[in-house]
């Protein structure tokens, strides 16, 4: 009988030892900086990559559609940038439909809630009347802004120029 309290307070004992280190260990992650820095990674790169495709895609088939799009964009951008797409004029011409196929944040300001985004853009253009779209791909980096809501929009956009190969410098 006293065998088994013995064993039975210590077999207590363990679980309790198990019990506060498990609740140690999830304290410690659960404030830890570099998992809330993670976090915030994501989000810029998530909603920088979303930001990107609204702003490579346009439905000119109609002003009306073309007008919609020109709202996309203006949601999808803040500051300079937004105050610049909202300036443009819905014309009826070429439609295209952007796809980010890369992207990667290349500076994260958490504090000040800036961010860096790289990204290959698959953009498929086409013409007023065609069935037929073209594809072309780009390069592109974002400077990004964390809004008052705690969204990323885009703050500026440039494109990156593609690097020439030795074989093509040769063949012109």
């Amino acid at each position: 009988m006293r065998r088994t309290r013995a064993v039975a307070g210590a077999g207590l004992v363990l679980a309790l030892a198990f019990c506060g280190a498990g609740a140690w260990t999830y304290a410690q992650a659960r404030g830890d900086d570099s998992l809330a820095y993670g976090r915030e990674r994501d989000e810029a790169l998530s909603d920088g990559r979303e930001r990107l495709a609204v702003l490579n895609t346009l439905d000119a088939s109609s002003r009306q559609r073309a007008r919609a799009g020109i709202q996309d964009w203006r949601a999808a951008a803040t500051g300079p940038l937004r105050q610049e797409l909202g300036a443009t004029a819905p014309r009826k011409g070429p439609s295209a439909r952007g796809t980010v196929t890369e992207a990667a944040l290349t500076a994260l300001d958490t504090r000040a809630g800036t961010a860096k985004l790289v990204a290959t853009v698959r953009v498929e253009v086409t013409p007023a009347g065609a069935k037929t779209p073209t594809a072309d791909r780009k390069r592109l980096e974002a400077v990004l802004a964390r809004t008052g809501e705690g969204e990323w929009k885009v703050k500026a956009l440039s494109a990156v120029p593609l690097a020439r190969t030795a074989k093509e410098d040769e063949s012109r």
